[in-house]
């Protein structure tokens, strides 16, 4: 439906040219007869034919005027009508569009009268009745509807209205709920012509489910808060405007002792305030609950309280009331109970400490960060000339003179940067007299070790000291003048002596000879054990060899109980010598040392895992504290330090705990290994580091040492320098720590490969080429190998072994070469004339008693696995079965 001027005809004028016509034509036939009579009068026949002539050529020039005219009309009459048509058309299409909008539509001309609207904006508005027709102002068409009630906030369409009629908000979009639940979106945009078009839009729906959604999300939240409520150490109540519980927690009713259901949600205040508990915090005044609760409310603000209840049973709660924005408040009861305890006991050990310290004669104070004193004794304030109340929390500058206060300046810097600092200075004394004092200031660190959080003074009266010093230098003196006068007496017996020192210098020389021969002896002797303890390796090889061998074999229990006691006595052996060998290399210097920065905590978490399984096995606690500090060392020497440590540890410690942690200080990281085991005497801390040197009482059944891993760790320890602590109490336990430099993040070296993890699998049927020039070894080997289900292939150099594998070259899955060969030949060698046989890259592994860097330099730059004598038959096998492995793929 549409309303308005548009809707009215045009008006038609072919009436009015149709009068026209007529009045000419009345025109026309008045000159007519006006001619007629004038023939009548003159009787002149020449005349009369002359006006004839004349009126003739008026009326056709007339008559052709007015047929122009009348055909003209007739042309405007038919595009007059074509417009009427082309106007009723659009008028049409405009009503379609209009109707065929689901929202409100409604024009407004430029003094804002409504000019056209829509059926959907006539049925919004059906309440105002026929007041909802074009022409009448829109302000009105509002008016009226407020008045009616169909607007359910009137307030905000005055407001809406008033903002309009000003001209503010020419282009705005509003929002209007309805009285029946309706909600209204209202776009307004300006016209050309300063009208104004509206478009009303119900958005019902889309409140509905912004409502539901708020609603959802309103729950949500309120679980949400609940929860986290409960959750909380505290209780805790709130109260809204209105002074209705709305929210509280179950922390609350257990430390009120309330029963299950006590409280309930929009109990009033008067209700909560009638809890014997809870009636102090807010009747503190004398009030009764009800009296209280009309006086808050009259107030219309809510303190802020905070107070302790001293519960019958014995505990404190500290009980905080405070104001919401929105009215309302919020109470928390926390209990304090051993945070007063904690207090009281504080205050007892701070009166104790003060008794002490009032009562000794040097002057004690502690000052904090900002040079503020915290704690003074007796002795000093008699010095300052204060009471205790008027320095605490004073300033040093505020209570010195700017003289004493830039005396103190540098040393106070000093000891706020972590330094213990002393030193002399001189003060006035109460009797005028000039006081010595000698002032010692020590840092008060955090638990961090780091952070300084202020310093104690300790300032002592040396004048007595001083004044006995003046006295002594003076009584110095006038001995320096006795002792002048007896210089020249002991000059005679100066010459006497110079004789005697030169004889002393002749013999000192001759120590030196000797102890350089000593020396020489003992470097000779160390190169002595070092080549012994290699040879040693030969054998020792051969019977790890010929053991294992013997226990792959299926052997009765009483045979395989002896087989396990060979091979823990060899495995014995085995680091006796390599312990010898690390001794004579260290004594000769020429242990090699691979120092970077790293992180100490994969070496700490390396140590559990490899003492954690013994601890619990010795019936031991064993407690590792992480690290992320990083150190600069050798990893494998400091971890070797360590385990020493820590075997030590679980060796002499029947019963208790082992902990293995560190501890920053300024000069590095201290690493250590406590335990609670027998100890060690306090006068022989130092004997534990001589080689073979066992205390009495320290061996047990379990205890196979032979004294050196001590004498070994001193020794690293020197090579590092890194210095070693030792604390013990004999009958209690013991620590052992030793300090590693720190070193940098940035330069951590990326980690090394792993080694070859172990694996299982059969090697039968394994093809094995062994060059070895040892008979006895040989024997060993092919009986291991025997056994292993292994084809033995061997010789004693590559011109022995080429010939047999000349037919079958691709048979060899696998070459085990001795490195020192006879006539000089080396192992390398007869491998790689092998490889060159078979033309292929054969696996290749080098067995060896040589521990030296080159020897492994050389191992791998051929590509070649290397494993050192005495080997390890378990450590072999896993490597023949991960090459065959490889193969294989």
């Amino acid at each position: 439906m549409i309303r308005g001027g548009p809707g009215e005809d045009p008006p038609d004028d072919v009436e009015g040219l149709r009068a026209e016509v007529a009045r000419l034509r009345r025109v026309n036939d008045a000159l007519m007869d006006h001619v007629e009579r004038s023939m009548n009068l003159g009787g002149n026949s020449f005349a009369l034919f002359q006006t004839a002539s004349l009126l003739e050529q008026q009326v056709r020039r007339r008559t052709l005027e007015l047929e122009t005219a009348l055909h003209d009309i007739e042309q405007t009459n038919r595009e007059l009508s074509a417009a009427t048509r082309s106007l009723e058309t659009a008028q049409n299409r405009l009503t379609d569009a209009l109707e065929a909008i689901s929202d409100g539509f409604v024009l407004c001309d430029s003094d804002g009268g409504i000019v056209i609207f829509n059926s959907t904006f006539h049925a919004l508005w059906r309440g105002v009745g026929d007041l909802l027709r074009p022409g009448v102002p829109f302000q009105q068409l509002i008016a009226r509807a407020t008045e009616r009630g169909l607007i359910r906030e009137s307030a905000e369409a005055r407001r809406w209205l008033a903002r309009r009629s000003d001209g503010r908000q020419r282009r705005n979009t509003h929002v209007l709920e309805m009285a029946d639940g309706r909600w209204l979106r209202i776009s307004e945009r300006p016209t050309h012509e300063n009208g104004f078009v509206g478009i009303y839009s119900d958005i019902t729906a889309i409140k509905t489910q912004e409502r539901r959604r708020r609603e959802r999300e309103l729950a949500a939240k309120s679980t949400l808060l609940q929860a986290t409520l409960d959750n909380l150490s505290q209780g805790v109540s709130v109260f809204n405007a209105d002074l209705e519980l709305v929210a509280w927690n179950h922390r609350l009713t257990e430390l009120l002792d309330l029963p299950e259901g006590r409280l309930r949600a929009g109990a009033p205040l008067a209700s909560f305030l009638a809890l014997p508990a809870v009636r102090r915090p807010f009747a503190d005044d004398g009030r009764e609950p009800e009296a209280l609760v009309r006086w808050l409310k009259s107030t219309r603000s809510i303190p802020t309280r905070s107070l302790e209840l001293d519960c019958p049973d014995g505990r404190t709660l500290e009980v905080r009331s405070n104001p919401m924005p929105d009215g309302g408040f919020v109470t928390t009861f926390a209990d304090i109970t051993h945070l007063r305890r904690s207090e009281a006991a504080l205050r007892d050990s701070e009166w104790r400490i003060r008794l002490v310290t009032d009562a000794i004669p040097a002057r004690i104070a502690y000052l904090d960060r900002d040079e503020r004193y915290q704690f003074t004794n007796r002795a000093y304030e008699d010095w300052i000339g204060r009471t205790r109340t008027e320095i605490a929390g004073q300033r040093l500058r505020d209570l010195l003179t700017p003289e004493q206060y830039a005396l103190r300046r540098p040393y106070t810097a000093r000891v706020l940067a972590g330094e213990s600092c002393e030193f002399d200075m001189t003060t006035p004394a109460a009797n005028g007299e000039t006081a010595y004092v000698h002032a010692v200031y020590v840092p008060h660190r955090a638990p961090d070790g780091e952070t300084v959080l202020g310093f104690f003074s300790l300032l002592q009266d040396v004048t007595e000291s001083k004044r006995a010093a003046a006295q002594l230098e003076e009584a110095n003196r006038m001995l320096e003048e006795r002792v002048a006068q007896r210089t020249r007496a002991l000059t005679e017996l100066n010459d006497k002596l110079r004789a005697e020192i030169g004889e002393r210098i002749a013999a000192e020389e001759a120590m030196r000879r000797a102890k350089a021969e000593a020396e020489q002896a003992n470097l000779s002797k160390t190169k002595f054990l070092a080549a012994a303890s290699h040879d040693l390796l030969q054998p020792m090889n051969a019977a790890r060899v010929f053991v294992a061998a013997l226990a792959e074999r299926r052997l009765g229990r009483h045979n395989m109980a002896l087989v396990d006691n060979i091979t823990e006595s060899l495995e014995a052996v085995d680091d006796l010598l390599n312990t010898l060998l690390d001794l004579s290399k260290l004594d000769a210097g020429v242990l090699p040392m691979h120092v970077t920065d790293f992180r100490i905590e994969p070496l700490l978490r390396q140590l559990a895992t490899q003492f954690s399984p013994l601890a619990e096995q010795r019936g031991l606690e064993f407690r590792v504290v992480p690290s992320g500090a990083v150190v600069r060392s050798d990893m494998a020497l400091l971890g070797r330090i360590l385990r020493n440590f820590l075997s030590n540890a679980v060796r002499y410690t029947p019963t208790g705990r082992v902990l293995l942690g560190c501890r920053r200080t300024p000069t590095g990281l201290r690493i250590g290994v406590a335990d609670t085991g027998i100890g060690i005497p306090a006068d022989k801390t130092q004997e534990i580091f001589i080689e073979f040197h066992r205390l009495k009482g320290s061996r047990s059944s379990r205890d196979c040492g032979a004294g050196l891993g001590l004498a070994i760790v001193d020794r690293i320890a020197r090579r590092l320098d890194h210095p070693i602590h030792v604390q013990s109490t004999f009958g209690r336990g013991s620590v052992f720590a030793v300090e590693v430099p720190y070193g940098s993040a940035d330069r951590i070296e990326a980690p090394h490969p792993a080694a070859i993890r172990s694996e299982a699998g059969s090697l039968k049927g394994v093809s094995v080429l062994l060059i070895e020039n040892e008979p006895t070894i040989l024997a060993a080997m092919a009986a291991l190998m025997h056994e292993w289900g292994c084809e033995l292939i061997h010789g004693d150099g590559a011109d022995a072994v080429l010939p047999l594998i000349a037919e079958r070259p691709d048979a060899i899955d696998v070459v085990i070469a001795d490195y020192h060969l006879d006539e000089g030949r080396i192992g390398i060698d007869a491998l790689q004339a092998v490889r060159k046989r078979c033309g292929r890259t054969v696996p290749g592994i080098i067995i060896t008693a040589d521990r030296s860097d080159e020897v492994l330099a050389r191992v791998k730059a051929h590509g070649l696995h290397l494993l050192t004598k005495p080997i390890k038959p378990a450590h072999l096998r896993s490597l023949l079965v991960h090459l065959r492995s490889r193969r294989s793929e």
